[in-house]
């Protein structure tokens, strides 16, 4: 490795990541973990090497071609690279690459608190005791969704929602699922594969959206779509919320043609939209799917790894372009 290759970091990394990455490089932090417009970030990036980038910066064709030419390497700390423009990266043949694998347990524990959550009506309950307006209880009080023994798919059978079926299993869940192809009977663990989206969603009393955002994807789950779905369906989006047509889904919340919906992620982050934070039938969590100490340390020493890998001569494990 060259000595102490130059690295922005954009957003305030855990702490032991951050002291690797000191021990190895010049590193210009970001301590006040402040978010960058896109003229700091490339007026930052110059005189650097390498930028350690989150799914908070946006990555466009515009950002890319005003970077400078000593970047060669952009290590996200992030699995998503929806906000990375491949295409231009490529063009330019500055390589990048992701963090997969360390965060699929992580997620999918927020795909079933999202579940429960929405299915069981927590929102509404955690709401009711924080502003006291518990007063009585009756047997139609608070009333919600079983999971146990329903119906859940999952569109996007990868990492992420392989482990989500695994857990799903535990509430003796039946597993649908839609994905680009057919997986091997070993991986599919008995669940069923649909080769149509369509399909799926009128099977399905619980539906998961585990699949990246890309063109094909940005979306998916449109007015039409959601008209396929099973009537009183429940949603769990814990992926990207540009899969999501926000105002059809909207829609669907407030008529009961979706009766609930656990999300994680939003069209517009931060912040969300204030007219889903605003119906009753949703559990809502600010895209906290990999936060935990060991995931985000383990996502960390995985960028960390691609760093090292191509400052030695190597070719990165996690190159997407």
């Amino acid at each position: 490795m060259p000595a102490n290759p130059k690295v922005l970091v954009t957003r305030k990394l855990p702490k032991a990541v951050e002291e690797r990455l000191n021990n190895d490089y010049d590193c210009h932090f970001n301590p006040d973990d402040r978010l960058y417009s896109s003229d700091e970030l490339v007026d930052f990036a110059q005189g650097m090497d390498a930028i350690l980038p989150c799914h908070t910066e946006k990555l466009t064709a515009d950002v890319v071609a005003r970077l400078p030419d000593t970047i060669k390497i952009v290590a996200n700390f992030s699995v998503g690279v929806d906000h990375c423009d491949l295409a231009a990266f490529s063009e330019r043949s500055i390589v990048v690459t992701n963090t997969p694998d360390v965060l699929s347990d992580a997620t999918a524990e927020i795909a079933i608190l999202l579940m429960l959550g929405a299915a069981r009506r927590a929102g509404e309950g955690e709401a009711m005791m924080r502003n006291g307006s518990w007063k009585d209880w009756s047997p139609a009080f608070m009333v919600g969704t079983s999971v146990t023994g329903k119906r859940l798919g999952i569109i996007g059978m990868g990492r992420v929602g392989q482990v989500v079926a695994k857990r799903a299993r535990g509430f003796d869940m039946d597993v649908h699922y839609y994905n680009r192809s057919k997986l091997s009977s070993e991986l599919e663990q008995g669940a069923m594969y649909h080769d149509d989206i369509d399909s799926l969603l009128a099977s399905c009393d619980f539906i998961s959206l585990n699949c990246p955002v890309n063109p094909d994807t940005k979306g998916l789950l449109s007015r039409k779509r959601i008209s396929k779905m099973r009537d009183g369906a429940i949603l769990i989006n814990t992926a990207r919320g540009a899969l999501i047509d926000e105002e059809a889904f909207i829609d669907a919340l407030k008529s009961g043609k979706i009766a609930a919906a656990g999300l994680d992620v939003y069209c517009v982050e931060p912040g969300g939209n204030p007219e889903i934070s605003q119906l009753p039938n949703t559990f809502l969590l600010p895209h906290i799917g990999s936060a935990n100490q060991e995931t985000r340390d383990a996502m960390g020493y995985r960028a960390l790894d691609n760093l090292d890998a191509f400052f030695k001569g190597s070719e990165p494990n996690d190159r997407v372009a």
